[in-house]
C-alpha cells in the first residue's frame, strides 16, 4: 500500500471519476445536472435562462465556458458560497454513482490532489501550491461516507 498522494483532473485518467468533468449526473434543485461541473457553474448566476443554458451545455468544458463569463453577473454572495454549493454537488455525485463512491473510497487514507495546473483554488495550481479545495472536499466526504458506514447508516459501499 502506497502513502502517494492520489492525482487526479481528467476524467479519462485513472482517478477520473472524482473529475467533477466526469460524466456522472445529479438531480439537484429538481432539475437532472450532466455533471458536477454543470451544476457548480450554473450556481454562480441568478439569471435563470443562464442557468438553464449552463444546464443543456452538451459537455462539462462548454458548461465551465459558460460559468466563466462575465457578461452575465454573478450571484452577490458567490466568493462566500462557491465551497458550500461544491461540497452539495459532491455529496450528491457521490451518493447517487456507486462506481465513484467506491473508487474515492478505494483511496484509503491517500492525499486528494486535483491536479489543474490552472486553478490554484480548487486544485494544485500551476505551481503544484494551490489550496487544493476540491481534493480537501474529497477527503473530507470520504471520512464522512466512512463514518457513516462506521455507525450503521447506509452503506459506504
Amino acid at each position: 500500500m502506497t502513502d502517494e498522494p492520489v492525482y487526479f483532473y481528467t476524467p479519462d485518467g485513472p482517478h477520473g471519476l472524482l473529475s467533477n468533468f466526469a460524466r456522472l449526473g445529479v438531480a439537484l434543485d429538481g432539475a437532472w445536472w450532466p455533471t458536477a461541473e454543470h451544476y457548480f457553474q450554473a450556481q454562480k448566476f441568478t439569471d435563470p435562462a443562464h442557468r438553464e443554458r449552463i444546464r443543456r451545455a452538451g459537455t462539462a468544458k462548454r458548461a465551465a465556458d459558460l460559468g466563466r463569463t462575465r457578461a452575465v453577473p454573478l450571484r452577490p454572495d458567490w466568493e462566500e458560497a462557491r465551497v458550500l454549493v461544491m461540497a452539495r454537488v459532491l455529496e450528491a455525485k457521490f451518493r447517487t454513482h456507486p462506481a465513484a463512491r467506491d473508487l474515492l473510497l478505494a483511496t484509503g487514507g491517500r492525499e486528494l490532489v486535483e491536479s489543474a495546473p490552472g486553478d490554484a483554488f480548487w486544485g494544485a495550481g500551476p505551481e503544484g501550491m494551490g489550496e487544493n479545495r476540491l481534493g480537501r472536499l474529497l477527503m473530507d466526504l470520504r471520512a464522512r461516507l466512512r463514518a457513516q458506514a462506521a455507525c450503521g447508516g447506509p452503506p459506504a459501499r
